[in-house]
């Protein structure tokens, strides 16, 4: 699956604090995103993550890369 630094991921499981949507800010074997609703970060194994996701939101001028 193709997910850079700084796309924003909904997933298909809310976090505890309701949001669905996170930020990504570091990708390799683990990914670290941030909670959008409530800052949190979370460091998760990229296998269960992947599984995970619903959809990913690419930001403006990044389709080049």
């Amino acid at each position: 699956m193709d997910v850079r630094v700084g796309d924003v991921i909904t997933m298909k499981k809310a976090h505890p604090c309701g949001s669905r949507e996170f930020d990504v800010v570091r990708v390799g074997m683990d990914f670290k995103i941030v909670c959008k609703g409530c800052g949190r970060e979370v460091m998760a194994p990229r296998a269960k993550v992947e599984k995970n996701i619903k959809k990913v939101i690419r930001t403006e001028g990044d389709e080049n890369l």
